[in-house]
């Protein structure tokens, strides 16, 4: 290849890691403030995330598109293919994550009082978790890490979880009052949305992994382990 030509794929291929950088900061951005919104049930907030949503679509279809011409364009080997490869994965797991965002963004115009302190304490524990994870599994892309990728995704345990514990303490507040029915579902499908982040930002961690190293990290998920097969 000339010069230029050189140039100019390199360009193509740190576009595309822009791209995926913009996408997940406003995965974050989305997932943080969905929990915001149902935890204060401010539906203004809620709206906004809502209204936020076909940027991740756009995004979306930005990476798959950039992928389809590299790939017919340069048809590239080695790290680079991992690279495309490995962003069209990640892609459409963080715009799965801005759909559930908005899922739980959608929950708060049910709500009509605040569940107590302790349940919604149970919440924040369990998405702060999550949120963490997506910023450190964001940052592990930003700087093809695999030790901080393999983090994440060896937590998926801790998340499972403080998910559970939150939808224990939902279900009691539940089955104490029956006006208590409307608003303790809206939570415990918020808390499904919640496990179902976590499971994609898990699933972005293998995607790093691999695309660092070339290999799948071997093994199942989290099951209490704490050091790498």
């Amino acid at each position: 290849m000339t010069e230029h030509i050189v140039k100019s794929y390199e360009g193509q291929l740190q576009e595309l890691t822009n791209i995926i950088v913009k996408m997940g900061g406003l995965a974050e951005s989305q997932f943080s403030n969905s929990m915001i919104a149902l935890l204060k049930r401010d539906q203004d907030l809620a709206d906004k995330v809502i209204g936020k949503d076909f940027l991740m679509n756009e995004f979306d279809i930005k990476v798959e598109n950039s992928v389809i011409n590299l790939i017919a364009l340069r048809q590239p080997m080695g790290i680079d293919l991992r690279e495309t490869v490995s962003s069209m994965r990640i892609s459409s797991e963080l715009e799965r994550i801005g759909d559930l965002s908005k899922n739980i963004a959608k929950r708060v115009r049910f709500m009509n009082f605040d569940l107590p302190s302790d349940i919604i304490a149970s919440f924040k524990r369990a998405s702060d978790v999550v949120q963490k994870n997506l910023k450190d599994v964001l940052d592990s892309y930003s700087r093809r890490t695999k030790d901080l990728a393999f983090r994440v995704w060896n937590s998926d345990l801790e998340v499972d979880d403080l998910v559970n514990k939150a939808m224990d303490e939902a279900m009691v507040f539940m089955k104490k009052d029956k006006k208590n029915l409307e608003i303790s579902t809206q939570f415990l499908f918020a808390a499904k949305h919640i496990e179902r982040i976590g499971d994609h930002v898990t699933n972005i961690s293998e995607n790093i992994y691999f695309l660092v190293t070339g290999d799948q990290i071997k093994g199942t998920r989290s099951k209490k382990r704490s050091t790498e097969e």
